[in-house]
């Protein structure tokens, strides 16, 4: 048995079956897991994933592009001519 850290939840882990480096999730919270240690099994929370922070960073990047696309249409709009 291993203990999560996040909730204290009592999860049944056979060290048979895992490796140091392994992931797993909380049955009972969902934290993502990391296996840090195996006699006895030892959990700690999962170091966040580096390409998930690209991809919520992108989609942030993206709003802002759409905002400035909008703009500059706008200031295409007339030619730039005075009739």
């Amino acid at each position: 048995m291993a203990t999560c850290p996040e909730c204290d939840a009592e999860i049944e882990v056979d060290e048979f079956d895992v490796d140091k480096g392994d992931q797993l999730s909380c049955p009972d919270c969902g934290s993502n897991l990391e296996v840090v240690g195996l006699s006895p099994i030892e959990l700690d929370l999962a170091p966040e994933d580096e390409d998930e922070e690209d991809d919520e960073l992108e989609d942030d990047d993206l709003e802002g592009d759409e905002d400035d696309d909008a703009d500059e249409e706008e200031d295409e709009g007339d030619g730039g001519f005075d009739e």
